[in-house]
């Protein structure tokens, strides 16, 4: 049934995209107008109920939560900063509770104490604002943390402006498809968003894919809390990111890309739609060869899912379905958007093919270690005293960047969660064992994930923090699998009798249901959330051991 909506969906592509249109129905008086899904209905020959059942799933589109003002970050680096509380309770003086949304990051972890306001994010003192926001006296408080390098820097070096990445893209299409190919293959460049898949034997199964369309699709759904290097690179550097998406096509022979960023990224959106016109213009260009390469760039708003950042949910998504995870394979390089091959990074990922098109894949590798090669992007949180955007080249000990680079920290702490809320979570004695590489996090039963590190305060109860945990997996899931769906759901039920009703957990049951998890779960989401949980018990016992029996 999937493949038969996906087909029909595909008949119209991204012009006309059903996502799109779904995004466009208005949510009126806790439902939608039944005349509007008939007609998208029609439209696509799918039943109203995919229509709706696809829309409903979204947070800024479904109906049971529309008529929300205002939204206030739910995530780790702003419930752990211990200044949401306010936060909610000066939104509260404004809004009815009816009218306040929760979201579970809004990428400013560097400040925290965020809100989302009439279509902008807000930080750090912006709360003390509201009244002048809400007026209209006040529009923009635009935040600001400092982005910088400790090594060679090619993601954070200044940006010479669009006509630096236009001339390297006429370039790229006058050189030899298979050298510029092999340059990716020599640099080493393994995927930026968690799993460290190598870039180049991705674009080159989907170049050697016979098909009459295929598709770059940058992920940039970046919902991990305490992650904020994608925005940074979307608001800040986003012929960067359009180059690589462009510079993937003419590898691969992909005539289209779609840059799919998350709602809660609205100046992110703004900026890249408008540097994305730029790019299409200077398409179709001409090769060595003579013939015509052609490359169409679109930017796609996503409504409020973190499940779309796993690539399968977001292809659904693209393609107008309810966002849940494929079996695989097959693989989306194979069988991807609309059924057709597909390559689909991560932001930063696709951000390092300008440096290695420029430099080199030889040059690339020499900067890192020798299976984790280039640079790293960091996301300090607001705990450290010099919190922002850091960028160091691969094999950097966690100590430098804890240390020179982040400053140490503003009060004591116990844990480090890094790589998203499915990542590792490490005790402060260890992270002088640690380098930012993938090896070194795996061998000591870590994940690098995304990089971003989250502080948790010494004062901090992790029992608390672990419920939160499965609380975000639990609203998170798209529900297709059981154990994440009932297993998060469970988990999180078990931590909180656990604090309110003095219930210890058995710890067989509690083992039985780590494991489901980590086996039965069809994606990371579910499957990723046993890694931090079983960190916590090891190195924190007598923290933990009280809640177990």
């Amino acid at each position: 049934m999937s493949k038969n909506l996906r087909s029909l969906s595909g008949r119209k592509g991204m012009e006309e995209n059903l996502f799109e249109h779904l995004a466009a129905l208005e949510a009126k008086q806790g439902a939608f107008d039944p005349t509007e899904v008939q007609s998208l209905a029609d439209k696509y020959l799918v039943g109203t109920s995919t229509v709706h059942g696809a829309a409903s799933f979204y947070d800024f589109l479904n109906p049971a939560k529309s008529g929300k003002k205002v939204f206030s970050c739910s995530g780790s680096a702003c419930q752990l900063s211990g200044k949401q509380a306010a936060v909610d309770n000066k939104l509260g003086n404004h809004f009815d509770k009816s009218e306040i949304g929760a979201v579970y990051c809004l990428g400013r972890c560097h400040e925290t104490a965020a809100f989302h306001l009439n279509g902008h994010n807000y930080s750090g003192e912006a709360i003390d604002y509201l009244e002048q926001l809400l007026s209209g006296e006040k529009t923009a408080l635009p935040d600001s943390y400092p982005a910088i390098a400790l090594g060679a820097g090619w993601l954070t070096s200044a940006d010479t402006g669009p006509e630096t990445y236009l001339e390297a893209l006429k370039e790229a299409v006058q050189s030899d498809r298979a050298q510029l190919l092999e340059e990716v293959h020599r640099s080493g460049l393994r995927g930026r968003g968690g799993a460290g898949f190598p870039l180049g034997i991705k674009l080159a199964a989907v170049l050697k894919e016979k098909a009459d369309r295929k598709y770059i699709v940058c992920n940039a759904d970046e919902g991990d809390p305490g992650a904020f290097s994608d925005r940074y690179l979307l608001e800040q550097k986003p012929y960067l990111v359009l180059f690589g998406m462009a510079y993937a096509g003419i590898l691969t022979g992909a005539t289209e890309g779609v840059l799919y960023i998350r709602a809660e990224y609205p100046e992110a959106i703004e900026i890249c739609k408008k540097a994305a016109l730029v790019v299409n213009a200077l398409f179709p260009l001409p090769s060595t060869s003579g013939e015509q390469v052609d490359f169409k760039l679109y930017v796609v708003k996503a409504q409020g899912a973190y499940i779309c950042g796993e690539e399968t949910a977001l292809l659904s998504s693209l393609e107008g379905l309810r966002p849940e995870v494929r079996t695989r394979p097959p693989f989306p390089v194979q069988y991807g958007l609309f059924g057709k091959p597909t390559a689909v990074n991560n932001v930063e990922t696709l951000a390092n093919l300008f440096p290695i098109f420029k430099s080199g894949g030889s040059a690339f590798k020499a900067v890192g270690t020798e299976r984790s090669s280039g640079t790293k992007l960091l996301s300090l949180d607001s705990h450290f005293n010099r919190p922002g955007l850091y960028e160091v080249d691969m094999g950097t000990p966690l100590q430098t960047v804890i240390e020179e680079l982040g400053g140490g920290m503003k009060q004591p702490v116990k844990a480090y969660h890094i790589g998203g809320p499915l990542g590792g979570l490490v005790p402060a004695f260890k992270t002088t064992e640690l380098t930012i590489d993938f090896e070194s996090f795996a061998s000591n039963g870590f994940l690098l994930g995304h990089a971003s590190i989250l502080s948790i305060p010494a004062s901090y109860p992790l029992i608390r923090y672990l419920e939160h945990l499965f609380a975000f997996t639990a609203h998170e899931s798209c529900g297709k699998c059981f154990p994440c769906r009932i297993g998060s759901t469970r988990g999180k039920e078990l931590l909180q009798k656990a604090q309110d009703n003095q219930l210890k957990i058995d710890r067989e049951l509690w083992t039985d249901l780590l494991e489901t998890l980590e086996k039965g779960s069809l994606c990371a989401l579910g499957g990723g959330l046993p890694l931090p949980v079983k960190n916590a018990l090891m190195y924190f016992p007598e923290e933990l051991n009280p809640y177990f029996n």
